[in-house]
């Protein structure tokens, strides 16, 4: 009976798609009752029940649209209230400072309730649910990033709450009127409980701290899915959920299905107004949504750290390429965008034998199997989510496509035209080597290199190739000859350095046991033989597996490799270094397939460049503000000889200017959590010195956004990536830039599809629904800056001041722009959501204005006037945020303003 309901249940996941917009589905009602077993958390009775994820309302966002049908299988635990500071501190070493111990713990990243969760499941002998391999704190021992971390949803332990466990539980008695919110809590975070607890004995689920919760963010759908556990990674934002609203939120505007926060959440978000919950039990037969609506019952996981990578390789800038066997999609992991990702290009196309171009923007695959004859597809496309580009080879057949570069310089795929048994030398004779030129996105015409199907391989100097697929055969010179004693051999991969070995796998033959000098199973060790076919060098597989689908990467003695258990399950990708036989684990799942690594480690023409740090701006911590900057940076360098106007500001800007109705090149070049300090920095040693056409500068003038401490100074953005320590390092190249640094930038950021759709198509513009300004504003500060915070106020001002003194020969126009924001601010007595009070930022803008009069080259543009402006509802995402159409009005009438000012 189990198992037929399991059967129905899957059945509606994979059959169920309508695109209903009606009336939405209510949640089930389920019974709670106290954990005795468990102290603080309540038993939630959620086996046959289901909610409601999302919502069907126009008025929501994107990301919480359409309603989706979560069922549940199985009961789980949940915390009376969120962990408190004292329950914290109580955990972990190093915690809070306990006075106030019944106020939730806030200010705390992902990483450190993930942390906590599993601190609390060792305390009383349980298996962890997380894990990782290392972590990076920041200075306050907040945890920003855990490397290679995977979360395993079959263990009974202490975790956070999915978000359809989290909606489950709220949804019972959703009542945002009776919580810590904006209207009664002072701007603060109260005690716990102190609002009362309904019947579920689960208090604080809306208001006072807005919660963590265990899943990324992805898409919804209308459909069904049983034992949801959220999407498979975070995209390329790397965005997670958190939920229920805070003490500065109105009731009005708190909704069950609301995903985020008004600034991107990523793993390494703080906020004094965020914390967490706890959940416990396992969650049995979890799916996980892909972003284009299918359903996965399995996840890859990372298992080498960065430090263990980079010794072995020498560089970050690496891709790792295979094929799920359970779906026939190749997947991808980029070392270098730090978020450890596992991205599955979703297609209906079955793709084997990947392998990266030399630049590692594409990769070509092919729809048959080596050793397997009959007709092949071959397919190149971009290296990124979408797989975008994808273009088949206009050939009858062709087979395991391997690129390489030849002597002119020209980038060449080669490939047979059939990959089956080359056994029979006949047959192996009929068939045939290919080359086709790859530029542009298009492939040339093709040309026959020799008869036989060497496609493991072709050297160079066209004067070796390899194929192995039941024999290890050579063309040597023109001549075509048999290795190995002619004994059976598979997997044969040609090196890449120059070297002329080529690496391979067998039968456990007696060649192979003479060499080594003792018995071993089928595949259990990987052989090496030099350019004449000589043995030279075999190493081991881990007790109890054997090799399959190895491969040469680009570094000079580095393999890669599955790992197939006794089950034949190839669980694992290793990296195997034969300097001194050394295994690394790369990766763990359920079955991959034909693993490739690429990896830069040189490039033509760099000079002393460092190739790890130039152009990289994006480290492991992934922070939002670098991750949208990540890809304006290199637009910045690309175009920055043709640029005329800069934008530069906060999430404003990112979401409120638009360059394509400007009459003058221009970028948007806001990121969130941006201030004045930030600005300033991007300004003296990014802009000016290196757009040599600058004829406006558009700075951001934000009172409500200036750091309230002075180690907020010149943003944090700046200290971590190391493309930006590297430039500064250099004296942002203000006295020469290298000939080849905007080519070593384009290296090492290469956009993803993302970036193309939401930021590069439209000057850096990102785009954002209008879903108005809301019912009422979100202040959070409306009362006097202390004299400390007053200070640091005034010092960036008068920073600003000092920088229009600098300028005012420069040759371009400054403009100080205000962003609108909900004209309820002026029923308040907060300037915006984070201060100042309207008083000190009246006299900010009286003073700026007075600057403006003083300076011919700077211009002040005020779209705000405290409110009384003339952006409507539909111009606006939220309460201090333009969507696209009011991007399009400011732009368009600061392009108007220009056009007089400089006739």
């Amino acid at each position: 009976m189990i198992r037929l309901l399991l059967c129905l249940l899957f059945l509606m996941v994979s059959c169920h798609d309508s695109s209903s917009t009606g009336p939405e589905e209510e949640g089930s009602k389920v019974a709670f009752e106290l954990d005795d077993a468990h102290k603080g958390m309540v038993l939630v009775k959620a086996s046959d029940s289901h909610t409601i994820l999302g919502t069907n309302s126009s008025s929501a966002l994107a990301k919480e649209r359409p309603a989706m049908k979560a069922l549940f299988t199985y009961d789980f635990s949940i915390s009376e209230h969120e962990v408190t500071r004292g329950e914290y501190a109580a955990y972990m070493s190093g915690g809070p400072n306990v006075a106030n111990s019944d106020l939730p713990i806030t200010n705390a990243t992902f990483g450190d309730a993930i942390l906590f969760a599993n601190a609390r499941s060792k305390s009383e002998g349980y298996d962890t649910v997380y894990t990782y391999d290392a972590i990076t704190f920041d200075e306050q021992h907040h945890a920003l990033v855990l490397e290679n971390f995977s979360f395993l949803p079959n263990v009974e332990g202490y975790r956070l709450p999915t978000e359809a466990e989290w909606v489950l539980v709220a949804s019972q008695d959703w009542n945002p009127q009776e919580s810590w919110n904006n209207k009664n809590s002072d701007y603060k975070l109260h005690p716990v409980c102190e609002k009362k607890k309904d019947e579920t004995q689960v208090c604080d689920m809306a208001g006072n701290a807005m919660e963590w919760v265990n899943d990324w963010l992805g898409n919804f759908k209308d459909t069904t899915i049983v034992n949801y556990v959220g999407a498979p990674n975070g995209g390329s934002l790397g965005e997670r959920v958190v939920k229920g609203g805070s003490y500065r939120n109105a009731p009005e505007n708190m909704t069950v299905y609301s995903r985020s926060d008004v600034y991107t959440v990523t793993s390494s978000t703080m906020a004094e107004y965020v914390g967490f919950r706890l959940a416990f039990g396992a969650i049995p037969d979890p799916v996980w949504m892909n972003p284009n609506g299918s359903v996965t019952t399995s996840t890859f996981t990372s298992t080498a750290t960065t430090a263990i990578l980079r010794e072995k390789i020498k560089t970050l800038r690496a891709k790792l390429v295979f094929r799920n066997e359970m779906s026939g999609n190749l997947v991808y992991l980029d070392y270098l965008n730090g978020n450890s990702a596992f991205i599955e290009i979703v297609d209906s196309l079955d793709a084997y034998h990947p392998d990266v171009s030399p630049n590692g923007h594409h990769v070509a695959f092919c729809t048959k199997l080596e050793g397997v004859s009959g007709q092949s597809s071959l397919y190149v496309r971009d290296l990124n989510e979408k797989g975008s580009n994808l273009v088949k080879l206009d050939v009858e057949s062709a087979a395991i496509p391997r690129w390489r570069v030849l002597p002119s310089g020209d980038t060449v795929i080669v490939y047979t035209n059939d990959a089956g048994n080359n056994k029979d030398g006949a047959t192996f004779a009929s068939m045939s080597t290919w080359q086709v030129k790859f530029e542009n996105g298009k492939f040339g015409k093709a040309q026959k290199l020799f008869d036989g199907a060497y496609h493991d391989g072709v050297s160079p100097d066209e004067k070796l190739a390899v194929s192995g697929a039941r024999l290890l055969r050579a063309r040597i010179n023109g001549s075509d000859t048999v290795w190995y004693n002619g004994e059976q051999a598979c997997n044969v991969s040609l090196a890449k350095d120059g070297s002329k070995r080529s690496l391979f796998l067998d039968f456990a033959s007696s060649t192979g046991k003479d060499f080594v000098g003792t018995n071993y199973g089928v595949h259990e060790r990987i052989f090496v033989v030099d350019s004449s076919g000589k043995l030279i060098q075999s190493v081991a597989a881990p007790k109890g597996y054997s090799f399959d689908h190895t491969e040469w990467t680009d570094v000079s003695d580095i393999a890669v490799a599955t790992l197939t258990d006794a089950a034949g399950l190839h669980g694992k990708i290793v990296l195997v270094d034969f300097k001194d036989s050394s295994i690394t684990e790369l990766a763990q799942g359920d079955d991959l397939y034909h693993p490739y690594l690429w990896s830069r480690i040189k490039s033509s023409d760099v000079g002393s460049l460092d190739l790890d740090s130039a152009g990289a701006y994006r480290d492991q911590t992934a922070e939002i503000s670098e991750i949208i900057m990540n890809p304006k940076m290199r637009m910045f360098w690309d175009m920055k000889d043709t640029l005329e106007l800069v934008m530069l500001g906060s999430s404003r800007v990112r979401r409120g200017f638009d360059p394509r109705y400007m009459t003058r090149p221009s970028l948007n070049l806001g990121y969130d959590g941006s201030e004045l300090w930030g600005e300033l920095y991007m300004a003296e040693n990014y802009v000016i010195p290196h757009v040599k056409n600058l004829k406006t500068l558009v700075i951001e003038i934000a009172p409500d956004l200036q750091s309230n401490t002075p180690e907020f100074k010149n943003t944090v953005l700046f200290e971590r990536a190391p493309g930006y320590i590297y430039d500064a390092s250099q004296n942002f190249w203000k006295d020469s830039l290298p000939n080849n640094f905007v080519d070593m930038v384009d290296e090492n950021v290469s956009y993803s599809q993302f970036d193309l759709d939401s930021c590069v198509s439209t000057g850096g513009l990102y785009s954002q629904p209008c879903l108005g300004w809301g019912k009422t504003g979100e202040v959070t500060r409306d009362s006097n800056y202390s004299e400390a915070e007053m200070k640091v106020y005034d010092d960036v001002f008068k920073e600003f001041d000092d920088f229009i003194e600098k300028t005012k020969n420069a040759g371009f126009l400054v403009v100080g722009l205000v962003f609108p924001q909900s004209p309820l601010f002026a029923k308040t007595g907060s300037f915006g959501r984070h201060g100042p009070p309207r008083s000190v930022a009246q006299k900010t803008l009286v003073h700026l204005d007075s600057l403006a009069a003083k300076y011919s080259h700077f211009v002040m543009m005020d779209e705000y006037h405290y409110g009384a402006h003339d952006y409507t509802d539909e111009m606006a995402l939220d309460f201090d945020h333009l969507c696209v159409a009011g991007a399009k009005k400011l732009s368009l009438r600061l392009d108007s303003l220009l056009n007089k000012l400089q006739r």
